[in-house]
């Protein structure tokens, strides 16, 4: 693979307009309005692997979103690598706060990307790490290189829970039976450092809402003589952490993994300033659980926060209104060995038990999934590992996310195969929120990288 940087030199325009063209496509599955969108992005995708060079590729119909499979199987002898993506997009509200249009992809510079970063909606997430992997593809078969056979699954339902995915994965496991599952849903620690994502917090989502009077009241005249239903929300939200920011759901820890000091240590030697953390997101001081660091409390902990928070008169000037309901959305991420049916379970009891007379609490779960962890001793991780240091020139460190990707431990359970995170995002690409962009650098580096995933992949399974 000597000249994989120069054939990524050669297609470098092609490569970023590909990208550019498959942005413009609003593929937002939280939001039925973007349905079509949505589908064409999935005819898009197929386009692009049987152009890339797969055997086999078909669109495979769910009860939700198509998941877009493709295959290229050279040798049974060989090892198989399942490529896992997906094509949906987060929604881009608030679109005021972009600063070009979220599906109208511009490139720009930035202190962080001198090189120039592609600012669009699902940019990094994960329309643009995706693609790397068709055009790394698209490079092995161009050059008669490819070490191994390779399936692809590119799914379109993630933002929204993949809740049809693991219906597709139960009934077709001898469809996707691989060695070993690759997936660039992450980040790493810099364009300088590498890392690799080993570990993932599990999450239970739910929506609750409150309910007091029959109808929105004057509060005037029935302020103070019945329970409004936002101050009550509000209360019940706040008890839900004490005054060091422990969680008060009883149960809630019991099956909370505590990592020794050792293990501590070792995440401490990641790089990382505080100032700079807390300079980028314009804070004065951090916030969290007592007795942890800033990693440590987004990485190893389990959270709790309020999503959205809603009730009542929102509009411009004022109406004196005791709204008759109140709503919130709230996502607890967990750690390994937390079952998140349970979390979901335990925040329900404890939710109802809280709210007081005159009012009617009603919970609603909505998606969930386990964390994950992967050993760095597994031959997956050394072949990132050797991969990442060949062409950042530094070995890689391994790191705990404080994301969630729920199907990752739904792939290990059904398919029997450990999950590689080779990320190429950094935080400041601001996934989910306005402007979120994807380093040209990154982009590039990504496609050099994960061919050399599959050399020492192979080479390491061979030994």
């Amino acid at each position: 693979m000597k000249n994989i940087k120069s054939y990524v030199q050669e297609n470098k325009d092609r490569f970023i307009n590909e990208l550019i063209e498959l942005l413009k496509i609003p593929s937002v599955s939280a939001d039925s309005a973007y349905s079509q969108d949505v589908i064409d992005t999935s005819e898009a995708v197929k386009l692009s692997l049987e152009k890339a060079g797969c055997d086999f590729v078909e669109i495979c119909e769910t009860d939700g979103y198509p998941i877009v499979y493709g295959e290229k199987l050279i040798d049974p002898t060989l090892p198989t690598i399942l490529v896992y993506g997906h094509y949906d997009v987060q929604p881009a509200d608030p679109i005021e706060l972009w600063n070009s249009p979220p599906f109208e992809p511009v490139i720009k510079t930035t202190d962080i990307h001198p090189e120039g970063a592609i600012f669009a909606r699902g940019a990094c997430d994960d329309k643009g790490q995706m693609y790397m992997h068709v055009k790394a593809f698209e490079y092995m078969i161009q050059n008669n290189n490819l070490p191994c056979n390779v399936k692809f699954m590119i799914e379109g339902e993630e933002e929204v829970g993949s809740v049809n995915l693991k219906t597709f994965v139960e009934n077709n496991t001898e469809k996707l039976k691989n060695d070993v599952i690759l997936i660039s849903d992450t980040g790493m620690i810099s364009n300088q450092q590498p890392s690799i994502t080993t570990g993932l917090r599990g999450l239970s989502y739910v929506e609750v809402e409150v309910t007091g009077p029959n109808r929105d009241l004057h509060s005037g005249l029935y302020g103070g003589a019945v329970a409004n239903p936002i101050n009550i929300l509000s209360k019940m939200i706040a008890s839900l952490h004490d005054e060091n920011n422990h969680i008060t759901i009883p149960g809630f820890y019991d099956n909370v993994e505590e990592l020794s000091l050792e293990e501590r240590a070792e995440m401490a030697k990641a790089p990382f300033s505080l100032e700079k953390y807390k300079n980028a997101l314009n804070l004065n001081d951090v916030y969290g659980e007592k007795g942890y660091t800033t990693n440590e409390r987004n990485s190893i902990r389990p959270t709790l926060d309020v999503n959205g928070i809603w009730g009542g008169y929102t509009g411009e000037g004022a109406k004196t209104v005791i709204a008759s309901q109140a709503f919130a959305k709230i996502s607890m991420r967990l750690v390994p060995n937390q079952e998140w049916e349970q979390i979901t379970e335990l925040f329900t009891k404890h939710f109802m038990s809280i709210a007081p007379a005159g009012v009617t609490v009603t919970v609603k779960p909505h998606h969930g999934g386990q964390g994950y962890v992967t050993p760095i001793d597994s031959i997956g991780y050394q072949a990132a590992n050797m991969a990442y240091t060949e062409t950042f020139g530094t070995p890689a460190i391994p790191v705990r996310s404080g994301g969630s990707i729920p199907i990752v431990a739904l792939f290990e359970k059904e398919l029997k195969s450990k999950t590689i995170l080779m990320g190429f995002g950094l935080d400041s690409d601001a996934i989910h929120s306005p402007n979120e962009h994807f380093g040209i650098f990154n982009y590039l580096k990504g496609i050099e990288t994960i061919p050399l995933f599959y050399k020492y992949f192979v080479e390491l399974s061979n030994k």
